[in-house]
C-alpha cells in the first residue's frame, strides 16, 4: 500500500502510553513522515514499525516518558523542534557540528556509513573523478546531499534531490539517475527487496568526512532541555547495558548497529 505525506500526516500523534506509567512525562516525538525502512515506516494498518520505533519504545519506557509520535516531513523536523511543535526528534538524524549550532543531541544511539548504489554491472568509481558528469540521487536535507554537494558536485556531478529514499531508488532502477547515495543500512534493505535485488548493487562506501557525515545518530533536542537530555542519555546507556537494545536490534540486523 502506498502512503502519501498527507496520508501519513493523519497518522500523527500515535500514543505509546501503554509502555509508560500514567504519571509519565509526555514527550512529542518527531518522526520523518517519509518511510525509511528498516528504521521506521507505517504498515498496512497505519501503525508505525521498524528499528527506530522499537528503539523509541525501549528508550521511553526506560526513561518513564509517555512518547507520542508526530509525523513530519524530514526537512521540517528541526524547524518543528525549534518552534516547540515537538519535543525531540528520532529520525536517523546525524550529529553534525552544523546541526549542533541550531539544536542539541543526545549521545549517539547508532552509527552507520555512507555508500553509493548503482545499476548492476556499472563501472562507476566512488570518487569525485569517477562521478564527473553523472547524476546522483540524494534525500533532500540529508547529510548525503551535503556530502555530495561538497565532494562530487565540484568535480562535475549533478544532484537530484528527493523527499524519500524510495523515490531515488525508483529513479535509479528506471535509469533516470546514475547512482544513489545513502546510509549503507538503508541501501542494504533496498537491495534485499524484489526491485533492488534485480536492478542494483552497492558500488562502495564514500570516503569518510566527519565534518559532513557526522558522528553517529542522536536524539535531537532543543537547546536548554538539559533535564530531558539527561533522562534520554541515561535510558540509552541502560538499554545498552541490560540487553534490551541488542534484543530488538537482532530482529533487523546481523551486525552491531551501535557501531563505534
Amino acid at each position: 500500500m502506498k502512503y502519501t505525506l498527507k496520508t501519513i500526516a493523519v497518522l500523527a500523534a500515535i500514543t505509546i502510553s501503554s509502555i509508560c506509567g500514567a504519571a509519565a512525562e509526555q514527550v512529542r516525538v518527531g518522526f520523518a513522515a517519509e518511510p525509511y525502512p528498516p528504521f521506521a515506516s507505517p504498515d498496512a494498518s497505519g501503525n508505525w514499525e521498524g528499528w527506530e520505533v522499537d528503539f523509541m519504545k525501549a528508550m521511553c519506557s526506560e526513561a518513564k516518558l509517555d512518547c507520542v509520535i508526530s509525523a513530519i516531513p524530514y526537512d521540517g523536523l528541526i524547524p518543528a523542534l525549534t518552534a516547540s511543535k515537538i519535543d525531540i526528534i528520532i529520525a536517523s538524524v546525524t550529529i553534525t557540528d552544523k546541526r549542533k549550532q541550531t539544536i542539541d543531541f543526545s549521545d549517539y544511539y547508532y552509527k552507520t556509513e555512507a555508500g553509493l548504489l548503482t545499476a548492476k554491472g556499472s563501472d562507476l568509481q566512488v570518487t569525485p573523478e569517477g562521478l564527473a558528469g553523472k547524476t546522483i540521487g540524494v534525500q533532500s536535507g540529508s547529510i548525503h546531499e551535503a556530502y555530495a554537494t561538497k565532494h562530487f558536485v565540484p568535480a562535475g556531478a549533478e544532484l537530484k534531490t528527493y523527499l524519500t529514499g524510495d523515490e531515488s531508488f525508483n529513479d535509479l532502477a528506471s535509469g533516470r539517475v546514475d547512482a544513489v547515495q545513502a546510509d549503507v543500512i538503508a541501501l542494504d534493505a533496498y537491495l534485499k527487496s524484489d526491485q533492488g535485488k534485480d536492478c542494483c548493487e552497492l558500488r562502495g562506501k564514500v570516503q569518510a568526512d566527519a565534518s559532513v557525515l557526522g558522528n553517529g545518530i542522536g536524539v535531537g533536542l532543543r537547546k536548554g532541555d538539559e533535564d530531558l537530555k539527561v533522562k534520554i542519555n541515561a535510558a540509552i546507556k541502560a538499554i545498552r547495558a541490560n540487553g534490551v537494545y541488542d534484543k530488538f536490534s537482532k530482529k533487523y540486523f546481523d551486525f552491531d548497529v551501535y557501531g563505534g
